[in-house]
């Protein structure tokens, strides 16, 4: 029977190379983003080994933007007839674009239904931490119940004439 040793302990810092790799000084061939093979040194690739003992080459997640005070985006506001061009910083909700839309349309806040990607945003997500960036598209819709209740308070409100 044969005795296996459990990597489970091993981290990225104390993983080695195994001696054909540290001893040979050639280089691998890397694709970089215009399709063309270059050659990079195997000492400058970072490594990295998984919980599972998979050794993957490490990923740089990129930071995400950040936003200045002063800073304003443009959101491109669309209905089904019309769009407005809304100037507004990115840090604030979808609650605030609409209280600016509700001037800008006539209609109330809570009437409104505003759709990014496919999707009905709440009032209290941010712009910028759902992913609306400089002139970004937003579909505005009119609430259906609303509207429906809008039209059963006029009907019931005008007397009927035989």
């Amino acid at each position: 029977m044969m005795k296996l040793r459990s990597k489970r302990f091993c981290t990225a810092s104390t993983f080695r190379f195994p001696s054909f790799v540290t001893s040979c000084n050639k280089k691998i061939k890397v694709a970089d983003d215009d399709h063309r093979n270059h050659a990079v040194p195997l000492s400058e690739i970072k490594w990295e080994l998984r919980p599972g003992g998979m050794l993957v080459q490490r990923r740089e997640i990129p930071a995400p933007p950040t936003f200045t005070q002063d800073q304003t985006i443009t959101v491109r506001v669309s209905t089904v007839s019309q769009f407005h061009d809304i100037f507004v910083q990115p840090t604030s909700t979808f609650g605030e674009l609409k209280m600016i839309l509700s001037m800008v349309t006539g209609l109330e806040a809570r009437e409104q239904r505003l759709l990014f990607k496919g999707k009905e945003r709440d009032d209290c997500e941010y712009l910028h931490m759902v992913g609306v960036g400089d002139k970004d598209k937003v579909l505005l819709l009119e609430d259906p119940a609303i509207t429906e209740r809008k039209l059963h308070g006029m009907a019931a409100s005008q007397p009927i004439s035989v």
